[in-house]
């Protein structure tokens, strides 16, 4: 008889993910993360990254890049972990994501941020925020596996350019602004907005 999931492994991944988003909140409290943003509005939309509303609603142009972290953690964990079922990746994009916003929201990456990229006024995630940026991870990473790798590719390049012309701030300079930063960038990224 061929070996197929129980019904108690296949509920494994989910409540590995309920798990990781229990742990996350709890995390994202303690270093003192408001639920929503402090100005009451219920409105889910901050168009204005340049302002201190930027990720403190539950989305934002910021939200592309977290889908983008899902595109590029399917192919990444379908390279490192090739035998492992796509729910069991999904957990390692879901740990890996929700990490990276329990880290971005230290006091550490909050205050780098303010210093050396063009978020200026980034007071670090809302809970609802650092959530619904994981629930972007996620589907960026369901998308990938149905878009295969060429498209995946041309989708994160699009973004990518999309970004760069929307808000002059994409996931490459992001990162690369956290690592590295370039004062003719942040110069470029910050004209007409200080």
């Amino acid at each position: 008889m061929p070996d197929t999931p129980t019904r108690e492994r296949r509920s494994i991944p989910w409540l590995a993910a309920a798990a990781i988003v229990l742990v996350t909140t709890v995390a994202l409290r303690c270093e003192g993360r408001i639920w929503w943003c402090a100005c009451g509005s219920p409105r889910p939309w901050a168009a204005d990254v340049w302002s201190s509303h930027c990720s403190q609603h539950l989305v934002d142009a910021y939200s592309v890049t977290h889908v983008s972290h899902g595109l590029i953690f399917f192919w990444l964990f379908a390279w490192l972990l090739p035998r492992w079922r796509v729910a069991s990746r999904l957990v390692c994009a879901l740990a890996l994501a929700a990490a990276w916003e329990v880290a971005e929201n230290s006091a550490f990456v909050i205050e780098r941020y303010r210093t050396e990229t063009m978020s200026l006024e980034y007071l670090g995630d809302s809970v609802a925020n650092a959530l619904a940026d994981v629930a972007f991870c996620a589907l960026g990473f369901l998308a990938a596996g149905r878009l295969g790798l060429v498209r995946t590719v041309a989708q994160f390049v699009a973004t990518e350019l999309l970004l760069l012309l929307w808000i002059r701030d994409n996931l490459t300079l992001n990162v690369l602004m956290l690592i590295t930063p370039l004062d003719a960038i942040k110069a470029w990224q910050t004209f007409g907005h200080r």
